[in-house]
């Protein structure tokens, strides 16, 4: 997303594309504990790299009703594009996922994270994104959501899912700031951009492949809330 990070993924072609949706295709198991949750709203806050790609992923998503793209994991002074770009701050570039829970669970939204939406085995970098606003996190927003995740996590581990260790970070959640406008709904503006095309067209491919039940082709827009 940085201007070398796009100067480099517009030089890789379209093997890299076919390469990363080739990654992204995975089954992976669903969690163990997956506690069910009656309420007509739940939210959580997913770090995973680029919040393009992931805030466009998540707006396919049946039973998601808000996807906002932001940073979480520093102070509310620091929460902005220029001040997050140069590592220093904590954040993580973020988006906030609002969800009706008998829909789409959490344990199902953690596991369209983990299968589609970003490789959880890479430290501090996604793709041609590299620094710590890049890397994995669960924002968790209730016991709950901590328990299930922690679960996940391990479960995924011990089965050896991805070969290497998931390194997630999992925190509970003590802000979440709004990116600035230009960067909401950013694939759905500008589907044609380099950088999306060959880094996050993949990752919708992938969701409309492994998840067909949960793909919702109008996806939810952060205008239309």
């Amino acid at each position: 997303m940085k201007l070398a990070s796009l100067f480099a993924a517009t030089a890789v072609a379209m093997f890299t594309a076919a390469a990363q949706a080739d990654d992204l295709d995975k089954t992976i198991p669903a969690p163990a504990l997956d506690p069910a949750n009656d309420t007509a709203r739940e939210s959580v806050v997913l770090a995973g790299g680029c919040f393009w790609g992931q805030q466009a992923v998540f707006e396919h998503v049946k039973g998601v009703t808000k996807v906002v793209a932001g940073y979480s994991g520093g102070a509310a002074g620091t929460a902005h594009y220029p001040m997050v770009t140069t590592e220093t701050t904590g954040h993580a570039e973020s988006v906030e996922i609002t969800f009706d829970p008998k829909i789409v669970s959490f344990g199902r939204s953690l596991q369209i994270y983990f299968s589609v939406a970003h490789d959880p085995t890479e430290l501090n970098f996604q793709g041609p994104d590299q620094g710590t606003s890049y890397r994995s996190e669960i924002f968790f927003t209730s016991p709950a959501q901590e328990k299930t995740a922690r679960a996940y996590i391990a479960q995924l581990d011990a089965a050896r899912i991805f070969g290497k260790p998931v390194v997630t970070k999992i925190e509970p959640l003590k802000g979440f700031y709004a990116a600035e406008g230009y960067h909401q709904d950013y694939l759905i503006h500008n589907p044609t951009q380099p950088y999306i095309v060959i880094n996050d067209l993949p990752k919708l491919a992938a969701l409309k492949r492994v998840w067909p039940a949960y793909w919702r082709p109008d996806p939810v827009r952060v205008a239309s809330n």
